[in-house]
C-alpha cells in the first residue's frame, strides 16, 4: 500500500517538490520553517482532502496561487498494482479527487489511503474534548465495518432533525415519538459498533504500551453518552424537559467518550508529558496494527517531530515499534542524526533534506 512516488505543488512554501519514498521509514529533516511538516500536510490532504493544520484552503495554498495539487502513485490494496491518485484543492469550492482516472468521493478516498497522524495535536486524545476521542474511535469503526458510514450519516440526520424540533419549543407528541424511535434505533446500533471496536483495540493497545512504557498500566473504558444502566428510551423521556429548555439533545452517541485512566485517575492528570506522548502513540499504533490484521495491508503514518519530548531510550523503543509494524512512515525531525542509531541495518530507510521548501542533495 506504500506510496512509491509523491509530487507536491503550491502547498505553503513547497512550490514543486518530488519525492520517491521507500516502503518503510522516510525521514524528512530540516530547520524549523523549512517545509518538512508541509510534506506531511500534503500527504494528509492526499488521503483526507483536508489539512491537519487548518480548515481553510487559503492558508494551505501557497500565497498568490489559486490552487494546490498533490499527486501520488501507490498500491492501495497491497496487490502489486500501482495506480495514480491525485487531489486538487482550490481557494473556493470542493476538492477534486481522482483515482486511476476516475473521480471518487471522500469516503472512498479514506478507504484507499488510511492515515494515522502523530503530532502535537495527538495529545488531544488525552487532554482535549470528547469529540477528539469519538473521532479516534470512529476512524477505527469506519475501517472495520463497511456499514458504519451510512449508519453514522443516518444518526447525524436524525439528531439534527430532533434538535431542530427542540429549538422550536413546541413538539407534537406523535412527531416526537417518531423521531425518538428512529434516534434510539440508530444510537443503539452505532454504540454497539463502537463498543465492539474498542474491545478489539484494547489487546493491541496493551501490546504497544508494554513495548513503549513497560510496567505502566493504562485502562481504556467506553462511555456510551448516556447512563448505561437505563435504556436510551427512558433517558430521552426523563431528559425531555431539559432538552427542550436547552434546545438540543443532551444524551446519546453524540456525547460518547473514550475514558483513558492511569491508576484509576484521568491519564491527562496523572502522566508526565513524555508518558502522554507514548500513550497516545500507543493508541495510534494499536489502530494501525488492528487495521493491518483485519485488512492485510498497512497504514501510512505521519509523525511530526518524533524526537520531541522523548529521551533517547524511549525514542529507540518508539523507532523499534515502527520498524516492527510494517507501516510506511513519514517522520520529520530537525536533525536526523538524533534517530540514526535507532534503526536496524536491514530496515528500509530513505532520508530527505528539506530547506526553504526545496529538496536538498547533501554532499
Amino acid at each position: 500500500m506504500a506510496i512509491s512516488k509523491l509530487r507536491i505543488h503550491r502547498i505553503r512554501n513547497l512550490s514543486a517538490l518530488s519525492l520517491t519514498p521507500c516502503p518503510g521509514i522516510n525521514l524528512i529533516y530540516g530547520e524549523n520553517g523549512s517545509g518538512k511538516t508541509s510534506v506531511l500536510e500534503a500527504i494528509h490532504l492526499l488521503g483526507l482532502a483536508r489539512s491537519f493544520r487548518t480548515n481553510q484552503a487559503r492558508h494551505l495554498i501557497q500565497a498568490e496561487q489559486r490552487d494546490c495539487v498533490v499527486y501520488a502513485e501507490l498500491d492501495p490494496l497491497n496487490q502489486g498494482e500501482v495506480k495514480p491518485l491525485g487531489i486538487e484543492r482550490q481557494l473556493e469550492g470542493e476538492p477534486r479527487i481522482r483515482f486511476a482516472g476516475q473521480d471518487i468521493d471522500l469516503s472512498t478516498l479514506a478507504e484507499l489511503l488510511p492515515l494515522q497522524v502523530i503530532n502535537a495535536d495527538t495529545f488531544q486524545l488525552l487532554e482535549g474534548s470528547p469529540a477528539h476521542r469519538r473521532q479516534f474511535i470512529d476512524w477505527g469503526v469506519f475501517h472495520a465495518d463497511s456499514g458504519f458510514i451510512q449508519l453514522w450519516r443516518g444518526f447525524r440526520r436524525v439528531l439534527k432533525q430532533r434538535n431542530s424540533l427542540l429549538k422550536c419549543g413546541k413538539i407534537d407528541p406523535r412527531m416526537r415519538q417518531v423521531w425518538d424511535t428512529e434516534f434510539v434505533s440508530f444510537a443503539n446500533a452505532l454504540t454497539e459498533l463502537r463498543r465492539s471496536y474498542l474491545a478489539q483495540l484494547i489487546p493491541a493497545f496493551n501490546d504497544a504500551l508494554e513495548h513503549l512504557l513497560p510496567g505502566i498500566k493504562i485502562d481504556l473504558g467506553f462511555s456510551s453518552g448516556w447512563d448505561s444502566k437505563r435504556s436510551l428510551d427512558d433517558v430521552l423521556a426523563a431528559n425531555f424537559d431539559r432538552d427542550l429548555a436547552m434546545g438540543h439533545t443532551t444524551s446519546g452517541p453524540q456525547r460518547a467518550d473514550l475514558r483513558v485512566k492511569a491508576e484509576g485517575h484521568s491519564a491527562s492528570e496523572r502522566l508526565s508529558r513524555g508518558q502522554k506522548k507514548l500513550v497516545v502513540s500507543a493508541l495510534k499504533l494499536a489502530q494501525g496494527a488492528l487495521f493491518q490484521q483485519t485488512h492485510n495491508r498497512p497504514c501510512v503514518y505521519l509523525i511530526d517531530d518524533l524526537p520531541s519530548e522523548l529521551d533517547q531510550q524511549h525514542n529507540r523503543l518508539f523507532c523499534s515499534l515502527l520498524e516492527q509494524s510494517g507501516n510506511q512512515c513519514f517522520i520529520t525531525c530537525v536533525d536526523h542524526s538524533s534517530l540514526a542509531e535507532h534503526w536496524r541495518p536491514e530496515t528500509a530507510i530513505a532520508t530527505f533534506h528539506i530547506a526553504a521548501g526545496a529538496l536538498v542533495t547533501d554532499a
